[in-house]
């Protein structure tokens, strides 16, 4: 007897089809199970034996059982395929039909007792077998996050008999409906509450209108943490094609999605996070910061105080907006596409340039300190801004600036300037670039002379395009004049100072 089973693989954000094929024979008894299990999957024949004879249903030990995952050179991993698996089992011994499971994937893993206990990355399966046009039996602990998926017949089960009185027509499990769609947790910091440093706020918006990174300079207690927190305030609320992506990524790093449903990503990593915890990776890779910050914002404070080799993996995944990590027998693919937010202080000490204090670090110390960062990863942050230490008649004022939502409007309608053009203006290609931008005869002489005296690379040229052009949007202006684009170059100011340091 033979009888297949459909289910779905887990490799990162994919979920690729797996077909569970069970062959009961005559021969010695016993059962093996070939297709690229890694261990969880093998020791899925004990699970599945234990929950069947506990659930009161027979198991073949009298036969020979030959359990195929294909395709066979996909890698198969964790307990997901024992539901299936258990199935698989029931069709050919002849308790289940096998046109009852037509149309139909499942997953779990299988308690000893037949209960079915919850998994990751559930969303990413949901998502194909919607596109597959499939019904999809999960854990129940599971519905909810499958249930985002949209439109897709979700069916919940507590245990393999829920699933039998399913198939059998005895009991059909009822198709489950979110009670009410996730919430997004609006409980964020208002740009509001920000005390002075107006040119640090201008940078900031200018940063969220075109998706620019952006670094902050300056002494401790300068208000740089709070500045990039008030970050995701001012950008436009995600989509929902954006909402389930990030959802997916979470979803296969087993984090919850409900706390953070809808809203864009903020993820501050400590400095002693190795490369792996950023980009992602390990022996079967999984999504690393990085990706958990996909359309969202990647903070990195005290960023000299990072390993100059974990910095510098993020150069790669600035540019492409994703990951690729391979391994000798397998590959996977993250999006990545974050906007960075940094933070340092001048020197060691950090009170180089600080009215309040006098610096104690030696000229070498602060050379060594500064020179952690490299000009490559310097040129693909676009605003770099000093933030100096407010006068204490500022810190005490009762002005109010500017609210988030104020602010967010104007990034709004500055997006919607680039969304017509095709692209935000931090991803927009070189030709593209130079056509929107527009430059005059005159302008174009007089930005190579500046760029000649400032030594500035070629990416650092486009990168002022890109603000500059992002400055037109927010002004409402066709292209980028003379003032845009000298308000450009002073955002590139730091980046020489830390180059000649």
């Amino acid at each position: 007897m033979l009888a297949i089973v459909a289910t779905r693989a887990g490799l990162g954000l994919e979920a690729p089809e797996v077909q569970v094929e069970v062959h009961l024979a005559n021969g010695l008894p016993g059962m093996t199970l070939v297709g690229l299990p890694e261990a969880a999957v093998k020791e899925s024949r004990e699970r599945v034996r234990s929950a069947l004879v506990n659930a009161g249903f027979d198991f073949p030990n009298t036969r020979r059982i030959v359990l195929n995952l294909a395709p066979a050179d996909l890698p198969k991993v964790g307990g997901r395929f024992d539901l299936p698996i258990a199935l698989g089992i029931l069709i050919a011994s002849g308790q289940v039909p096998g046109e009852a499971v037509e149309g139909i994937e499942s997953v779990g893993e299988l308690a000893l007792d037949g209960r079915l206990r919850p998994i990751n990355g559930v969303l990413p399966l949901a998502l194909a077998a919607r596109k597959a046009g499939r019904k999809l039996i999960v854990p129940k602990e599971n519905a909810d996050e499958a249930a985002l998926a949209g439109d897709l017949q979700v069916l919940p089960a507590e245990h393999l008999l829920d699933v039998m009185a399913h198939l059998l027509g005895q009991k059909p499990i009822a198709a489950h409906r979110l009670e009410s769609p996730p919430i997004a947790d609006s409980r964020e910091g208002d740009l509001a509450e920000v005390r002075g440093q107006h040119q640090a706020r201008r940078a900031l918006e200018i940063a969220a209108a075109g998706s620019h990174n952006l670094l902050f300079a300056g002494p401790p207690g300068t208000g740089k943490t709070m500045l990039a927190s008030r970050l995701p305030g001012i950008l436009p609320e995600l989509t929902e094609d954006e909402a389930l992506e990030v959802a997916a990524i979470r979803s296969v790093c087993g984090l919850p999605l409900a706390e953070q449903w809808g809203r864009r990503p903020f993820r501050a990593p400590h400095h002693t996070a190795s490369a792996v915890a950023l980009v992602g990776g390990g022996s079967w890779p999984r999504p690393g910061e990085i990706s958990l910050a996909h359309h969202g914002v990647l903070f990195l404070d005290e960023l000299p105080e990072f390993s100059r080799h974990v910095l510098e993996v993020m150069r790669e995944p600035m540019e492409s907006g994703r990951i690729h990590i391979a391994r000798a027998n397998h590959e996977r693919r993250f999006p990545a596409r974050f906007q960075l937010v940094a933070a340092m202080n001048p020197c060691p000490c950090g009170h180089l340039g600080d009215p309040r204090q006098a610096c104690q670090c030696t000229a070498a110390q602060i050379q060594r300190y500064q020179s952690r960062l490299s000009g490559p990863l310097l040129d693909r942050i676009d605003l770099q801004i000093e933030v100096p230490a407010l006068p204490p008649e500022q810190l005490t004022s009762r002005e109010v600036g500017e609210s988030s939502a104020e602010v967010r409007a104007r990034v709004m309608a500055a997006r919607e300037r680039q969304y017509a053009r095709g692209a935000l203006n931090a991803h927009l290609g070189g030709r593209e670039l130079e056509a929107a931008c527009a430059l005059t005869t005159a302008d174009r002489a007089w930005l190579a002379g500046v760029l000649e005296r400032l030594r500035l690379s070629a990416r650092a040229y486009h990168r002022v395009l890109r603000v500059a052009l992002t400055l037109a949007d927010l002004a409402a202006k066709p292209h980028p004049e003379r003032g845009e684009l000298m308000e450009a170059i002073g955002y590139r100011q730091l980046d020489r100072q830390l180059r000649q340091s």
